[in-house]
């Protein structure tokens, strides 16, 4: 960290004594940026507006998208669900019709 001078130094030495300091440096950026927002902000305004615009109408469709998808996929899950509960069923018919053809043939 540079040695800040009590002495009488020049306006240029006193800047570039700053300047080398990354601490004034960060101060500097802030305060130039709250001193040009009222000006820059009305110029990016559009900009600004049009871009938010732009991300919310993503959002939206993007939401739009995932839930449908999660319809569709919630509907195959039903139909995958009644066909194995079918199958089950079938199989436990066959099952419990097999010892009755057996002892009508064994008649």
């Amino acid at each position: 960290m540079p040695q800040m001078h009590q002495g009488n130094i020049g306006l240029r030495a006193r800047v570039a004594e700053l300047a080398a300091d990354p601490n004034a440096k960060l101060v500097i950026v802030g305060v130039t940026a709250v001193a040009l927002a009222p000006v820059v902000l009305p110029l990016v305004r559009p900009v600004l507006k049009a871009t938010i615009r732009s991300g919310v109408t993503l959002f939206e469709r993007t939401k739009s998208a995932i839930a449908e998808t999660g319809e569709v996929l919630a509907d195959i899950a039903a139909e995958a669900r009644a066909e194995a509960h079918a199958e089950v069923q079938k199989k436990a018919t066959l099952q419990a019709a097999r010892p009755m053809v057996q002892s009508a043939a064994e008649d």
